[in-house]
């Protein structure tokens, strides 16, 4: 079984060959800690031109700078960056979207679905935030055409967390689902969560059901009242109250009626009333199998987001007796299905690429694995499991936290280290042949979000990131040499941690973050602590700068760990078919690709 949108082993390794070639030069720019920026000069050793012409470079680049740098040279002959528009050229064209590498999401779901119909998915975001909501929506989406491609009804989500896409996948596509994660607290949110789903279904059942002449309430307004209340019961014991709950109580103070109608219903801030222009984006449901069976949980989630809706458009419907009787019925066979079925389970689990599918569940059969933003090795161990255990048959998984992954090759004179494994870093025999690795804070700075840093819509730690810098300079100059104060700095036991955030001064931070590394700062003066704030605050701009270039290098450092990966599926034989695949806008979800694979 294959697709036919596949890229080639060899073309992979070549793009790998060109990543390496290309970071062997430039993770010097990566691998400059922040904590060590005033202390080792790093923006002068590194750096020839203004930190103001990197920033505006960076973040607001003119089309004809780019082009005429774009041919230019990075650097000048003393090897400092010297060119912003020519850097920022070339980490484009080693960036994933430029490599020629990528299977496109589009092409991949026309191949998946053929040129039927689709079915419509209802929206996430009555219960999950923006960017939850839209990773949930387009993986499960890919999950179940993969699923359905190769007959799978079981899928194991790796490092579940709260559940939000296993209970998707179970409620909305009907899988059969074990959410796997290593805390208890998650996995007990989870499975409480799924209990009361269940638990009130048969509410959500009888306040979907539109009323009929044969059996309308004695006290029509007080029934409907008490619906409400029901559904809001519901899902405060769900733990779903959030904004969207609070705008409905805001329309109940305005006396605003709440009628629970499954036929025309609105949903999140986008779809509330504009009172601007008078006008109301609702989105209706065509299809009348979807009503009944696909779209239950959902619906259900949403059910007190409901707008008016107005007499004469309700009776319009109602009129339909056939259309109301095959929802009905519908609704009455999701129901039962999701009774009688367990279809989500939690379980508590440290995974590993060792692990056996026997300690998951007794039950194990042909199944799909997948893991969405799976932190560190966790995401390697996902594509080792679907390679070493026959059952799995598909796997798709988002990694990330990129910082918290083990490389083979990081400390070669560590003979305790390197006899660790399996690593997380590299995976492929093509890329570990070369010894290669790319260092700590290189795979920190992987994780650096590019486009919402140059779109706007996220900004750098910078006053953060400034404090520690400013404090190194403050350990080095009175509690010993840089030596010392480095191992200190990064013993595992002893670090700054979140400091900043309990501070209320640079004085004040120095102080705690001080004693926490086991210094006594009581004989240093407040105004000789603000000294050294106000000697490198000049310098500041130079360290937001520094940081920009890295974000640039972002891409070009998750692309290469990510087509390693990709590299690995593709060495194996038993791999049929296999994929980079970006699944998310990476405005919302910088860590937006999946690799995919299914087996012979």
């Amino acid at each position: 079984m294959s697709l036919s949108a596949d890229v080639g082993l060899d073309l992979v390794k070549s793009k790998i060959k060109r990543l390496t070639d290309f970071l062997d030069f430039y993770l010097k720019i990566a691998n400059a800690h922040t904590v060590d920026f005033y202390t080792k000069d790093v923006w002068n050793e590194l750096v020839a031109v203004p930190p103001e012409t990197v920033i505006s470079g960076i973040l607001y680049p003119q089309a004809e700078n780019t082009r005429e740098g774009k041919g230019g040279s990075v650097w000048d002959q003393s090897q400092k960056l010297n060119n912003v528009a020519a850097y920022m050229g070339i980490t484009r064209d080693h960036s994933l979207p430029n490599l020629g590498v990528c299977t496109p999401l589009d092409d991949l779901q026309q191949e998946l679905w053929g040129d039927k119909q689709k079915e419509m998915f209802l929206k996430t975001s009555t219960f999950m935030n923006t960017k939850k909501s839209h990773e949930v929506e387009v993986m499960s989406e890919i999950v179940a055409c993969f699923a359905k491609y190769c007959n799978i009804q079981q899928v194991i989500d790796v490092g579940s967390g709260k559940g939000y896409l296993s209970s998707y996948l179970s409620m909305q596509y009907g899988l059969s689902v074990y959410g796997i994660d290593s805390s208890t607290t998650n996995t007990i949110g989870a499975n409480e969560r799924n209990r009361k789903l269940e638990r009130y279904w048969k509410v959500y059942q009888r306040q979907t059901k539109p009323p009929t002449q044969t059996s309308e309430p004695e006290h029509p307004k007080e029934e409907q009242m008490h619906n409400v209340e029901n559904v809001t019961e519901i899902k405060e014991h769900i733990g779903l109250v959030g904004e969207q709950e609070k705008r409905t109580e805001t329309q109940r103070g305005h006396g605003q009626s709440l009628i629970q109608t499954p036929i025309s219903t609105t949903f999140g801030d986008s779809e509330i009333y504009n009172k601007n222009n008078g006008e109301t984006s609702a989105e209706t449901f065509r299809s009348e199998e979807y009503y009944g069976s696909e779209n239950a949980f959902l619906e259900f989630l949403s059910t007190d987001a409901v707008e008016v809706a107005s007499q004469e458009r309700q009776n319009k419907y109602l009129d339909d007796k056939e259309k109301e009787r095959r929802k009905n019925a519908g609704l009455e066979a999701k129901a039962k299905r999701i009774k009688e079925a367990n279809l989500y389970s939690p379980i508590t689990l440290h995974v590993t690429s060792t692990t056996e599918l026997h300690d998951i569940a007794s039950d194990v059969k042909d199944s799909m694995v997948v893991g969405l933003h799976t932190c560190g090795d966790l995401a390697s161990s996902t594509l080792r499991i679907f390679i070493t255990k026959p059952e799995i048959k598909a796997v798709c998984s988002v990694g990330c936290c990129y910082h918290l992954l083990s490389e083979e090759f990081e400390l070669l004179d560590n003979k305790e280290v390197s006899s660790q494994g399996p690593w997380g870093f590299p995976m492929s025999q093509y890329l570990r042949s070369c010894a290669w690795h790319c260092g700590r804070n290189a795979r920190m700075s992987a994780c650096l979000p590019f486009e919402r840093v140059t779109f706007g819509h996220a900004q750098l730690p910078l006053e953060s990131l400034f404090y520690r810098a400013v404090l190194q300079v403050i350990i080095k100059e009175h509690f010993g040499n840089e030596e010392t104060s480095n191992t200190v700095q990064r013993t595992k036991v002893k670090h700054v941690g979140k400091i900043y955030f309990k501070s209320s001064s640079f004085v004040d931070y120095t102080r705690k973050a001080t004693e926490k590394l086991g210094m006594d700062s009581s004989k240093m003066s407040a105004n000789l602590i603000q000294g050294y704030y106000d000697r490198y605050m000049p310098r500041m701009k130079e360290l937001e700068a520094f940081n920009l270039l890295k974000v640039a290098l972002a891409p070009c450092i998750e692309g290469l760990i990510l087509l390693d990966r990709l590299c690995y599926l593709k060495e194996q034989q038993n791999v049929a078919w296999s994929a980079l695949v970006q699944l998310f806008d990476p405005v919302k979800s910088p860590r937006c690709y999946a690799i995919i694979g299914m087996k012979k």
